[in-house]
């Protein structure tokens, strides 16, 4: 398993977190891998790695005995001619920037999307998941969405008050915490539909399992049942954030009234979440922001009412569609219209 945390190439080296690098400064990564990484300049010392979409994947920090191997100055591809300048450090620090980012542009091309973190899960809804439906993303009905019964209400801490709405996670139980509840050799993927609220009533270690700061998932119960004993109640997990996979396109579902277009937008793959909308109208020369409302509902101010609608959404992982014309003009409140365009994974 390719492992992409740069810590492990030794205390030189620290992941920066989500930080975007200049398009001037962006390189090939080489000549046979598809992607590209970025440097800056000193202090800071890093290089990033972006996937042939021109998404960022990370940044991994440059010893400085190699940051001129970055430079704008030196090929393309990643430098193999620099050991007797560098010495055997350098040359260890660069193949192991190499690999790090190698790693990271595999993990990211086959969908593992995230680390694997820890946190708890326990469930809810009946054993035919009925009593999941609807929730604080706004989905309705998870059967008629195809959401199905591999959903989960997330803590506060992953919520992120609706940002989190439609992301996958893939969760396995931690056999080695619990051997007792946990099934062998399974894991679940769910989607992120609804929320599950803090009780500050109970301490968050006897029943207040989504008190903040703690990840957890409060999940459908046969979803919980594929990686849990129904007994147990509660079991330890570890979890990542992976890609969604959907059949068919992304989906519009235009609510409100005159001056308050709401829309919900659902079966979104890729990163599953939406991080900017924007509407325009058949009669309407510009763009216009919408706001996230609730959820996964996003809304505008403007009367659009008669006109053909078409959406700009840009997703998490920076991907952005313009679904041209998916209303038509004689769109009523109330309705769902289906695109035939569809996020990468």
């Amino acid at each position: 398993m390719c492992d992409a945390r740069p810590e492990m190439a030794g205390p030189a080296w620290q992941w920066h977190g989500p930080l975007l690098c200049p398009a001037a400064t962006r390189r090939p990564f080489s000549r046979s891998i598809s992607g590209s990484y970025c440097t800056d300049a000193p202090p800071g010392r890093r290089a990033c790695i972006y996937s042939s979409r021109s998404t960022r994947i990370g940044c991994l920090g440059v010893p400085s005995g190699i940051q001129d191997s970055f430079s704008s100055k030196q090929s393309h591809s990643l430098p193999t001619n620099k050991v007797a300048k560098h010495g055997m450090a350098g040359a260890c620090a660069r193949a192991a920037l190499a690999l790090a980012l190698w790693c990271a542009l595999a993990a990211a091309a086959a969908g593992q999307t995230g680390q694997w973190l820890r946190a708890h899960a326990t469930f809810y809804g009946g054993a035919d998941a009925s009593g999941t439906m609807g929730g604080a993303c706004g989905y309705g009905n998870l059967y008629a969405q195809g959401y199905g019964t591999r959903t989960a209400a997330l803590s506060t801490a992953l919520f992120a008050g609706g940002a989190a709405c439609g992301q996958c996670y893939k969760l396995v139980c931690d056999r080695k915490t619990d051997p007792t509840w946990c099934k062998p050799g399974v894991s679940v993927t769910v989607t992120a539909t609804n929320f599950c609220p803090p009780n500050w009533s109970i301490p968050s270690d006897r029943g207040g399992w989504c008190n903040p700061p703690r990840p957890h998932f409060d999940m459908a119960q046969p979803a919980w049942e594929k990686i849990g004993v129904y007994r147990g109640g509660i079991i330890p997990v570890i979890y990542r954030r992976v890609s969604c996979v959907k059949k068919g396109g992304v989906r519009f579902a235009i609510n409100g009234h005159d001056y308050f277009n709401l829309v919900l937008v659902t079966n979104v793959a890729g990163p599953g979440s939406i991080r900017a909308m924007d509407v325009r109208g058949s009669r309407t020369p510009d763009w216009m922001s919408m706001a996230r409302n609730w959820g996964a509902n996003w809304h505008s101010l403007t009367y659009l009412n008669g006109q053909g609608l078409s959406f700009r959404v840009t997703v998490t992982d920076g991907q952005t569609i313009v679904f041209a014309n998916v209303v038509p003009p004689s769109w009523r409140f109330g309705q769902s219209f289906a695109s035939n365009l569809q996020f990468s994974l």
